[in-house]
């Protein structure tokens, strides 16, 4: 085993987990699940079985990662924040074949008690604040706050807020790592 798993978890068989990842206390992860090298799966977290997570993400305690969630590398997933798989469930009405994917792109964060409704797309470096509630797709490097969630930002690669307006043409520094961003329309591109 190249990863390390806490004798309270459980791992089906034929569950595949990368290098270098931890699985912390009370885990459950089904077999279908593919889990990239260095992942933290904290204390709590279950993962389905048509689920995939990349390299370097870090699930928090309490998350539930259920079916057709996706998440790219370096996804950051805050405490009991929460994934949803059916638009419209209901206990007497079995929807498993209604499952709609939910991909969450390279370096996005998700903030504490933040829930995502199925079938969106969360861009890149995306930025979703705590208690939001994501119903329609994120562009790259937005910030997210509210019920329902509005943009009210832009954030950086480094995780701070960029001294940026929401549209129109403009470009910016971070100041912590001097890439340069530049705002065309209401997309924001890192250029350097």
């Amino acid at each position: 085993m190249t990863y390390s798993k806490h004798d309270t978890a459980i791992v089906d068989d034929g569950a595949e987990i990368g290098e270098g990842s931890r699985v912390w206390h009370f885990v459950h992860v089904c077999g279908g699940a593919k889990i990239g090298k260095g992942v933290s799966l904290g204390q709590n977290v279950f993962v389905g079985n048509k689920v995939t997570i990349g390299d370097r993400c870090k699930i928090q305690n309490n998350v539930s990662i259920y079916d057709n969630v996706h998440l790219e590398e370096g996804v950051f997933c805050g405490p009991s924040m929460v994934f949803t798989n059916v638009y419209n469930p209901r206990s007497l009405i079995e929807r498993k074949d209604q499952y709609l994917d939910t991909i969450v792109k390279r370096g996005a964060t998700l903030g504490a008690n933040c829930t995502i409704v199925c079938g969106v797309t969360i861009g890149e470096f995306a930025f979703v604040g705590a208690g939001a509630v994501i119903n329609k797709d994120v562009p790259a490097y937005a910030l997210m706050v509210g019920v329902p969630a509005k943009q009210i930002g832009w954030m950086s690669e480094f995780g701070e807020r960029l001294d940026i307006p929401l549209t129109g043409q403009a470009e910016t520094i971070c100041e912590h790592t001097e890439n340069r961003y530049i705002l065309n329309g209401d997309i924001l591109s890192k250029v350097s």
